[in-house]
């Protein structure tokens, strides 16, 4: 273990799924840095752009700091016996059913346990479910199909050992890139893996990929089918492993049918060539691990999806041992926690079923509860249908936004506003709940919170506090705690830590237990604090009286259904319906690199903005020809739900009749960003899943009679246009925006906080062009550039100068201009987060000679640092060795 100092806390990185360790270390004039843990066998030391840039995310700007009611100041015994009292009160007149809670992977496994214990074991109504629900349901409902419990089989290890990695709706180069980077190290060392990409856009993972099978969206099925029956037909599968320890193979094959090339290629969209290809690399490679993520859990056909996968892993026996198995990768830095608490709506704690009474049975005599749920809460998108309805009187909310992740976000909207009574419990006053909170407790956030996370893998790692809590912020447990006690159930929630809670929690997973259950951590039970305190990352199980190991679940059977035999699970295809004349386009939703959901927290380091600073749609340029949208216009991409205005990026990453469209921006940075106002509410009927990767949409041009870009020292209090998008840089913001009629630009300049006692201005009304630019005390206070069509500015160059020092008067005029200087180049749109590197560097630095993603990390770091940009910059160099083009491949305008 390495040695640390004592300002330097251990703790774990609160974003992704990935899990990784992180040191943090604070500094006596209160700032905090923070560095990869290099003991941490999550990530050895890596970290990517976010993680790096987590000590930038921690002021209290926006804080929620105190508990309010109907928006005004209170305290917490008032605040809390009013939500007692409605709660009770709901109960009372009701029935336990007219109350739910829906929480959140961002909160930790005590706050989870505590939740669920409350509402399931002492309310007695399973309505509480979880944002995991959007991220990974249809691999919990997968693997309990097919294992009988919701084991991820493999670990990290796996992708470093394997021969062949498929990854299946997975952009693991932006979506977990320390995975990818370990992925890539593995590449180095062993040449002759090779990795095959499977989703409908060619997306920066793609940049290692031996092959890319860019299907047609929600077709996986067709293809996963077939190549179980390809894996039959090559006498590819292990028939002594079916035999010993699986069922239902034949009835599973009949179901698959024959593999027949053409008919899989007609409905996948894919070349026969590259289907045959990529079935006989499977077949040719027992060390093959498949890889999944949200392209295949966030669909309507998402738990056949993930079963067609495992099928494929049973009929080979390739799962359980090294290099080999169906990996799910989860979202959310506690998706895999929550579960294991009974956090959705249709499981209880420790793994066990809602719908086992002998389950049921075990989990009220070791809490000693009242009463215990005994069927299945509302899932998320039913939840909010129901509160819609009049249905949930009271609904407390935690950590999440389902006004903006939620799909059909608007009729979220409507649904809250109609609630009888919502409580919030947050950290961002900033936050899409806030305005319809009833009321609002302050909660813990990432540096101050004590407790534990799961990472994709199964290993628990502690998130521990190096800060203070701020305020009368709390942490989730301890509200809940203190609302069970009010409810007058406090005996059996009087927890002094987190501690005691993961004790118990430990305790559970082991009552009763005795290798009948995957989930067990019995070794804990009695777990002292002192213990806890330097608790070290440990995959589960760990039964009590046994060790710490790394652990691989199925190679030799021992799965969890009633007869401990693995089930092949029949699945067919079923085609994704028709587009129709109206919606005439497939919208697919996902991430982008620098940023994590929506944004509350990344938004506040300004180099994460840089890489991707407004909402974009991604579309083919034949789509965009035949529509005449240009690169940099403004389109409108509309389904019967809603609809965002968004930036054009022309591309060939997505295929003809798809568009993609990122789900980070909320209403605080953007005027008409909430991409999921426009997802469809629909999902899948096994996991209740929405399918936020294909809805119908139309797609338009919107006329924009105007175009602007502007720097700001403050940011404005409003914005008087049809499109704008908002981003903090060092020194201010950056602002996007176009309207749709003819403006005034010095009111609209005004309007937008234009101030100063120098300022200079140009005009041509005629060509429809003015740019601004104001100074105070010598120092630039704002500079305004509109234009009738989208604006050309070196971007880059012009935020710079708000943390510029004074300049020249003489120079000042050189600012309209719009470009850099000679003695400045402009660097192009940022690939690098971590050292600020554009794209214009690279190209530069690639034709002095840097062939290399290496010789470019040599010549100007970028990529040196967590290596997040790697993929970008490889794809970069791709393009200037084709000669294709010199502009990067981002979506920026500029």
């Amino acid at each position: 273990m390495t040695d640390i100092d004592k300002t330097t806390t251990r703790t774990t990185c609160p974003y992704c799924g990935v899990g990784c360790g992180v040191l943090a270390t604070r500094h006596g004039d209160g700032t905090v840095t923070v560095a990869g843990d290099p003991d941490h066998p999550a990530n050895f030391g890596r970290l990517c752009s976010k993680g790096s840039a987590l000590g930038e995310t921690l002021s209290l700007e926006d804080r929620l700091l105190h508990p309010e009611i109907a928006g005004r100041r209170s305290d917490w015994d008032t605040a809390l016996d009013l939500v007692a009292g409605k709660f009770t009160e709901a109960i009372d007149d009701h029935g336990p059913d007219s109350v739910a809670f829906y929480v959140s992977g961002q909160i930790l496994t005590e706050d989870y346990y505590v939740a669920n214990k409350l509402m399931k074991g002492f309310i007695g109504s399973a309505n509480i479910d979880t944002n995991s629900r959007l991220c990974m349901a249809s691999s919990v409902a997968g693997h309990r199909r097919a294992f009988g419990s919701d084991t991820v089989p493999g670990t990290y290890e796996d992708l470093e050992l394997a021969d062949l990695v498929v990854l299946v709706g997975s952009n693991l180069a932006w979506c977990h890139p320390v995975l990818f980077q370990r992925l890539e190290a593995a590449r180095a060392v062993n040449p002759a893996m090779r990795i095959v990409v499977i989703d409908p856009r060619r997306t920066a993972t793609c940049a290692i990929a031996d092959l890319h099978l860019a299907l047609k969206p929600d077709t996986d099925v067709a293809l996963f089918n077939g190549l179980l029956s390809f894996l039959v037909e090559s006498k590819s599968i292990n028939k002594n492993y079916i035999k010993r320890f699986t069922e239902n193979f034949h009835k599973t094959l009949e179901v698959s049918g024959p593999c027949e090339i053409g008919a899989i290629a007609e409905a996948s969209g894919l070349e026969r060539q590259d289907i045959a290809l990529f079935y006989k690399m499977v077949a040719r490679t027992e060390k093959t691990v498949t890889v999944y993520s949200q392209g295949v859990n966030q669909s309507v056909a998402g738990t056949d999806k993930v079963n067609a996968i495992i099928n494929t892993h049973l009929a080979t026996g390739r799962i359980g041992r090294p290099g080999m198995g169906p990996f799910s990768v989860t979202g959310q830095p506690n998706a895999m926690g929550g579960r294991e608490v009974g956090g959705l709506a249709n499981m209880l704690a420790g793994h066990m079923e809602l719908g086992n009474p002998h389950h049921r049975r075990i989990v009220q005599d070791f809490w000693q509860s009242p009463v215990i749920a005994d069927r299945p809460g509302l899932k998320a998108v039913d939840l909010f249908k129901a509160v819609g309805a009049g249905r949930i009187k009271a609904l407390w909310i935690m950590a999440t936004s389902p006004v903006d992740s939620l799909p059909d976000a608007d009729g979220i909207a409507e649904a809250l506003k109609v609630c009888p009574f919502v409580v919030v419990s947050e950290v961002s006053r900033s936050a899409g709940t806030v305005p319809f909170a009833d009321v609002l407790l302050p909660a813990a956030s990432w540096g101050e919170k004590d407790g534990t996370v799961t990472n994709s893998e199964r290993r628990i790692s502690r998130q521990k506090p190096f800060l203070a809590l701020p305020g009368e912020a709390r942490p989730d447990w301890w509200q809940m705690s203190e609302m069970a006690r009010k409810m007058g159930f406090g005996k059996r929630f009087s927890y002094r830590n987190a501690a005691a809670i993961f004790r118990e929690h430990a305790a559970l997973s082991g009552f009763r237990n005795g290798g009948t259950r995957d989930f067990d951590i019995g070794a804990y039970k009695d777990i002292s604090d002192a213990h806890y305190d330097s608790l070290q990352p440990f995959q589960w199980p760990q039964a009590a009286r046994s060790a710490a190991a790394e652990t691989r679940f199925f190679a030799d059977g021992g799965f969890f259904t009633d007869g401990r035999k693995g089930r092949f699970v029949p699945v067919a295809f079923q085609a994704p319906r028709k587009r129709e004349r109206t919606w005439p386009f497939i919208l697919n939703t996902g991430r982008v690199r620098d940023q994590w959901h929506m944004m509350t927290r990344t938004a506040k380091a300004p180099r994460l903005m840089a890489h991707i600073a407004e909402p974009f749609a991604e579309i083919h340029p034949e789509d965009a020809g035949r529509l005449a949208i240009a690169a940099a216009d403004i389109v409108e991409v509309k389904s019967q739900h809603g609809s965002v205005l968004v930036r054009a990026l022309v591309t060939s990453r997505v295929r003809r009749g798809e568009i993609y469209v990122p789900m980070h921006w909320t209403d605080r940075f953007a005027a008409r960003g909430r991409v999921d106002a426009v997802v469809a509410p629909e999902t899948d009927p096994h996991s209740g899943q929405p399918g936020l990767k294909f809805t119908p949409v139309a797609l338009a041009r919107a006329d924009m009679a105007w175009f602007g870009f502007a720097v700001l020292k403050e940011r404005p209090e409003g914005i008087d246009a049809d499109y704008w998008a908002l981003a903090p840089v060092d020194g201010g913001y950056r602002l996007e925006c176009a309207g749709r009629n003819r403006a005034d630009f010095q009111a609209i300049a005004v309007s937008l906080g234009a101030s100063g006692e120098d300022r200079i201005r140009i005009e041509d009304t005629v060509a429809g062009l003015s740019r601004q630019a104001y100074w105070q005390d010598d120092l630039l206070q704002a500079a305004f550039f509109f234009s009738a069509g989208p604006v050309q500015v070196s971007r880059q160059w012009a935020c710079g100068l708000l943390a510029a020092t004074p300049g020249r008067k003489d120079l000042r005029a050189q600012i309209l201009a719009g470009r850099a200087p000679a003695d400045r180049p402009d660097c192009g749109a940022i690939v690098c987060s971590c050292f600020q590197v554009g794209c214009n560097q690279i190209t530069e630095a690639a034709l002095r000679g840097a062939d290399s993603v290496a010789a470019i990390g040599e010549s100007l770091q970028a990529g040196t640092n967590c290596g997040s940009c790697r993929s970008e910059i490889r794809a970069l160099l791709d393009d200037i060795t084709r000669d294709t083009s010199n502009d990067s491949d981002i979506a920026q305008a500029g």
